[in-house]
């Protein structure tokens, strides 16, 4: 950082409560008051340089000793303790750090050529524009700075000065970047050599910026259009890292209701900024954008915009990325992301092998949050139901998940087991998923006997599943039913059916999430009769009604498969 020294004397400013002074000989014969602050100091000096203090002095009609108030001099104390140090010759140091109240008070008090010589004004002008502005944390900083007295600054142009210095040098091609600058990604200060600065070098720095200039500067870049798209989402995501972390305390100067809505308001600005480019940002970075702008209750125009853009980038999602937020959160981006692509792709087998993706995603997704203990059926149907039936070939996934809910949440009851389970198709399932599914006794009757019936129509002919499921299904007090196996609940209703067995052969056959049973047909077949008889549980006329109406649905979709063939033929 460059600094400028003016004058030779000795610091003699003297400070006592409330008043300052100059140590000297002669008595004071200019008083000055700056709010609560008062000055006793010499006219000779001040208004030798001081085009405002010789206006002020020569209406005063006590010629020996002035007093004037200078209470809205830009910079204010520290601003005038400059212009008067220098008109006194005592040594400053002036840097990015100080020079912008020293100008915004040097205009104030007319320390112009027009007044003196060399005056103050020319000096500091000449430092800022041949040093300041010619480095590049120099202007950053200076750009700071002018926050403060942001109507002189912006007045005298030195905002738009130090904001054209720092794009001029961010538009720099890194293999010319000569200057310091902040870089703190891992990895970077382990490498020796490095040819030139990364591309994203300029990102931490100007994340210092207040709001206003941030913005300012990240639009005066992006109009340019000389950087990519991915370089401007990168300082987007610096900046947000940098103002936008979970809150932990909050500074005791700063009430909590203005700390949110300030940050309310830097999420908005980031939010605007996104590059419509996809890829601009990445999708983990706008999920997390999604979940503040709930949480900050932003406007309902920016969460839509968020929404949106974070829709169109699910394909690229990972579980890692999903499993941070809740349940609802990612049921709102896939909606989003099937109306998009409903409107914007065409059902040919790319498209259709990216909704597939998205919905292995959320299928792990949904391994994930089953077990949490407290996770609702309604909201883990609703996820599931929120992908079309087309986007999942296969259902064993699904299958999965809802037996970890089931064996993380053994209370659950049968109503909702049921509805758990409704998400499911069996004609889906696997043949390993079949066979787990049969011995499953964590799931509700209608599921067990739907993969029943599909798994005996796998193995052999139409006519030899309905014996198989006539002969093992059903059971009378100590007498067989004969008919089709279509009528099972119509003739049960008047059986008395055993119930699960329980005690070894039960323990015997609970099994553990996941699908770790595998077996080929015969050992399936040979299981199903014994299962079968299992299932049908206490003389319950609501259930066998419910078991009654899934097997008509199975005859219609089993119709409707067979006379889909038939015409594809």
């Amino acid at each position: 950082m460059k600094f400028m020294r003016l004058g030779t004397r000795p610091d003699t400013f003297y400070t006592g409560e409330a008043t300052r002074t100059v140590i000297s000989d002669l008595p004071s014969d200019l008083t000055i008051s700056i709010n609560n602050v008062t000055y006793l100091l010499h006219k000779f000096p001040l208004v030798q340089k001081c085009g405002l203090l010789q206006q002020l002095c020569s209406e005063k009609e006590d010629t020996t000793s002035v007093a004037v108030e200078l209470n809205n001099i830009p910079g204010g104390v520290d601003g005038f303790e400059l212009c008067a140090k220098f008109c006194y010759g005592i040594k400053i140091d002036l840097s990015a750090h100080n020079i912008v109240p020293a100008i915004c008070a040097a205009k104030f008090m007319q320390m112009t050529e027009d007044v003196g010589k060399g005056n103050f004004v020319s000096k500091l002008e000449v430092f800022f524009n041949s040093c300041i502005l010619e480095g590049w944390k120099d202007s950053i900083v200076a750009l700071q700075t002018t926050e403060r007295f942001h109507e002189w600054s912006e007045n005298l142009g030195i905002i738009r000065s130090c904001i054209d210095s720092v794009i001029d040098k961010i538009l720099t091609h890194p293999s010319k970047v000569r200057w310091s600058f902040t870089y703190t990604r891992q990895g970077y200060e382990t490498k020796k050599h490095h040819k030139s600065a990364p591309k994203d070098w300029w990102t931490e720095d100007i994340a210092d910026l207040n709001m206003d200039q941030f913005r300012c500067v990240v639009n005066s870049v992006r109009s340019t259009n000389m950087l990519p798209p991915k370089l401007i989402g990168e300082a987007l995501h610096v900046y947000a890292c940098r103002w936008l972390q979970p809150e932990t305390s909050l500074a005791s100067d700063m009430n909590k209701e203005e700390e949110t809505e300030k940050r309310k308001k830097q999420l908005e600005m980031i939010i605007s900024l996104i590059p419509d480019d996809r890829g601009s940002v990445s999708f983990g970075f706008l999920l997390r954008l999604v979940n503040m702008g709930n949480t900050l209750a932003a406007s309902q125009v920016i969460r839509s915009q968020v929404i949106k853009k974070c829709s169109l980038q699910l394909e690229d999602a990972t579980l890692d990325d999903l499993k941070l937020y809740d349940i609802e959160l990612i049921e709102v981006v896939l909606e989003g992301y099937i109306t998009q692509w409903k409107k914007s792709y065409q059902r040919d087998a790319k498209s259709l092998n990216m909704v597939t993706k998205v919905a292995k995603v959320v299928d792990s997704y949904l391994h994930v949050v089953s077990m949490d203990p407290n996770m609702s059926v309604k909201k883990l149907v609703s996820l599931a139901k929120a992908l079309p039936d087309f986007a999942r070939p296969q259902h064993d996934n699904l299958y999965k998940a809802i037996n970890i809910y089931l064996h993380e949440h053994p209370q659950t009851s049968k109503e909702e087991k049921k509805h758990l389970c409704s998400i499911l198709d069996c004609q889906k399932l696997s043949a390993e998923a079949r066979a787990h599914a049969v011995k499953n006794e964590r799931l509700p009757l209608r599921t067990v006997v739907q993969v029943l019936f599909f798994e005996h129509e796998k193995q052999g002919s139409k006519s030899t599943g309905r014996e198989q499921i006539h002969q093992s299904a059903i059971q009378t007090q100590g007498k067989e039913i004969t008919g089709d196996c279509l009528n099972i609940p119509e003739l049960s209703t008047k059986a008395t059916v055993a119930r699960r067995t329980s005690g070894q052969s039960s323990t015997s056959q609970r099994l553990e999430p996941g699908l770790k049973h595998k077996s080929k047909g015969k050992n399936v077949g040979e299981t199903m009769s014994y299962r079968t008889r299992e299932i049908m549980e206490e003389d319950d006329e609501d259930d066998d009604n419910e078991i009654k109406q899934e097997l008509v649905k199975v005859r219609m979709q089993r119709s409707k498969s067979e006379h889909g063939r038939v015409k594809g033929k």
